[in-house]
């Protein structure tokens, strides 16, 4: 018997259909569409409309295309994990909401905040349970709604982010395929530079923090994007060093689509050339802990099983990591 590996081996995905494009965004803010071009590479980003919808109604979508592909029943699912910073609301997890939408009653299911690394995370995690031998199908999602916590008021933010969601299914392997290393880093110094200010144990909400506009996304966007920059290329690098692999070695890097430079940055460094590299940051934004699985479902139909993909990411907290992921199959 081989080592038992945890493969990714199929890919959900779900966006709005309402598109908030940069020529909307000139009437609401002092901005212009070359300007958020020029600086993010985003075009537009989806927004999530309509009264009671949250991140479990995306999140489903994706998780319920799984089970659609795969032709199983969610009684077949051990565990749901969902990274995600705009959970349905502080409790219940958002997972939990996810699981009783899709039909899966024979899992337990719990979520995880990382922001943007979040998926990463959570693949990691889900990962361990399948090589454990205790797990042969462990779902992870990437979902945020962060339309619901960004202040259209604030250019600095309100032109970087967008609502999706992406799953995927780990299952065991025995092929030398699927997550074959991670690296992975946090640190809580960089909170002052990207946070939300209220909402929390700290400063629960009050009428003042709501009239504050406390309860939206706070970012200091120099700071996050000098770290991000090193953080998210320095472990992309240090993970093909550690594993021996080159640049040939690599048929994708998956990088989180927070910023186009950042997203250059991470693939000079890895001496990659961009037609290696899933960018699809100008039509969804920074869909946080959902872009790294929405360019998998995007992509999905050009991997080939044995192919080496480096995945990526950088996020408030500050989070940040890398995953060398063997691909499982080829789509047909």
């Amino acid at each position: 018997m081989g080592k038992i590996t945890a493969a990714i081996t199929s890919v959900g995905g779900y966006v709005p259909e309402h598109r908030l494009t940069n020529k909307e965004l000139e009437t609401m803010i002092e901005t212009t569409d070359e300007w958020i071009r020029t600086r993010t590479g985003i075009e537009e980003r989806r927004i999530l409309k309509g009264e009671g919808l949250g991140s479990s109604d995306m999140g489903v979508e994706a998780v319920k295309e799984i089970l659609r592909k795969k032709n199983i029943s969610p009684d077949e699912i051990d565990c749901v994990i969902c990274a995600t910073v705009t959970p349905d609301m502080v409790f219940p997890a958002t997972a939990n909401l996810i699981a009783d939408k899709a039909g899966i009653t024979n899992a337990f299911s719990y979520d995880i905040s990382a922001a943007c690394s979040g998926f990463l995370f959570a693949l990691t995690t889900g990962a361990t349970y399948i090589e454990s031998g205790r797990f042969k199908k462990v779902i992870v999602v990437g979902v945020d709604k962060m339309s619901s916590i960004i202040d259209y008021s604030d250019r600095t933010t309100c032109i970087i982010f967008g609502d999706g969601a992406g799953a995927v299914l780990l299952e065991p392997s025995e092929d030398g395929d699927g997550i074959l290393d991670s690296i992975l880093r946090s640190d809580g110094s960089g909170a002052k530079h990207l946070h939300m200010k209220a909402g929390g144990s700290v400063k629960p909400a009050t009428v003042e923090t709501v009239l504050a506009k406390e309860h939206f996304v706070y970012q200091e966007g120099q700071a996050v994007f000098k770290f991000a920059v090193k953080g998210m290329a320095d472990v992309s690098y240090e993970l093909l060093q550690r594993n021996n692999l080159t640049a040939d070695d690599v048929a994708w890097l998956v990088p989180h689509q927070a910023n186009l430079r950042i997203i250059d940055a991470t693939a000079n460094r890895m001496d990659l050339p961009k037609e290696k590299v899933m960018i699809n940051i100008q039509k969804y934004g920074n869909t946080t802990a959902g872009t790294l699985p929405l360019c998998l479902w995007d992509w999905e139909k050009q991997l080939k099983k044995g192919d080496n993909i480096i995945l990526a990411s950088f996020g408030g907290g500050f989070t940040w990591g890398a995953t060398w992921v063997k691909w499982a199959y080829d789509t047909n």
